[in-house]
């Protein structure tokens, strides 16, 4: 079906958009790939007005795909547009899921950081779409300095000048363009010895912090497990900030490697490889995931 065409029959109201953003979410993920349905799709496709625009013949992959269409526009896009940005321009443009790694929602202190790619370094990729305010800015921006050695600030066009501002120079800023392009604004700088060996310990998991111990020939004692947590933490932060962050990019590419997910993304309609590739599954659900993805609409909105 043609998807430009059909998108400009669509009535752009906040209620519709918001129903298009929630298509992407966990929720509906999560519900197809455990069960191979999602009464929450259901429900989110007749709120959207999309049910009634998309021909029932179709599969729900093209319901996914004009709604993705309509939230790529300009003044309309959410953050879910701008990781999946990201993905098909950096992780996907620009290397592979062989050679790098994408975290999302990664926790540092009180924070989630967006996006961080881990390849031969780190890079956080924190958004700010046309829909979000900058208030939060220059703490996230603070806390992901002691972890990152890239950090990134990944703007509309219409927050730019401002977010130029307020972050230090050595912040990147990348700017999500009118025509879905990533450009860029000010180039990061790579600044490992920056970062603090406390607050990458704090961002792992306590296996993920004895892997990096092991890796720079510290081992750690036999004890019981409820005094392992405090003893790899007086370890870890001994560590120079360099070390502490290599050890974690170098672990963190083996523990939440993507690589098992390279042959649901290639199943899966571009506007839900964001999804795939953030929303923890299990391998023996991708099958159920793939299936509901191409169940026909006329089932579909039955769902619920």
């Amino acid at each position: 079906m043609n998807v430009r065409s059909s998108t400009t029959k669509l009535p752009v109201e906040p209620g519709t958009i918001a129903a298009m953003s929630r298509l992407f979410s966990s929720g509906v993920i999560r519900e197809m790939a455990r069960t191979g349905r999602s009464p929450l799709f259901a429900r989110l496709a007749i709120q959207s007005k999309l049910a009634d625009l998309v021909p029932a013949s179709e599969c729900v992959s093209a319901l996914f795909d004009i709604a993705f269409s309509v939230l790529k526009q300009a003044g309309l896009r959410d953050e879910y547009v701008y990781k999946s940005a990201l993905t098909h321009k950096i992780l996907l443009g620009r290397h592979s899921l062989r050679t790098a790694c994408m975290l999302s929602e990664f926790r540092v202190g009180d924070c989630k950081a967006d996006v961080v790619i881990l390849n031969g370094t780190s890079t956080v990729y924190e958004v700010k779409s046309e829909r979000d305010s900058l208030q939060r800015l220059v703490r996230q921006v603070a806390a992901y300095r002691t972890v990152f050695a890239r950090v990134c600030v990944v703007a509309s066009e219409s927050h730019v000048s401002s977010v130029v501002g307020l972050i230090p120079e050595d912040v990147g800023i990348l700017c999500l363009n009118r025509r879905h392009n990533i450009t860029t604004v000010r180039e990061a700088d790579d600044r490992p010895d920056r970062t603090s060996a406390e607050a990458i310990f704090n961002s792992l998991r306590t296996r993920e912090a004895q892997l990096v111990l092991s890796s720079r020939g510290i081992s750690i004692p036999q004890m019981p497990n409820t005094m392992l947590h405090s003893k790899v933490r007086s370890l870890f932060v001994k560590l120079s900030p360099r070390d502490a962050h290599l050890g974690m990019v170098d672990v963190l590419k083996k523990t939440r490697n993507l690589i098992p997910l390279s042959t649901l993304v290639s199943q899966l309609p571009t506007s839900l490889h964001m999804a795939a590739l953030s929303v923890p599954l299990r391998r023996s659900d991708h099958s159920r995931l793939v299936a509901a993805v191409n169940t026909r609409l006329e089932d579909a909105v039955d769902w619920d």
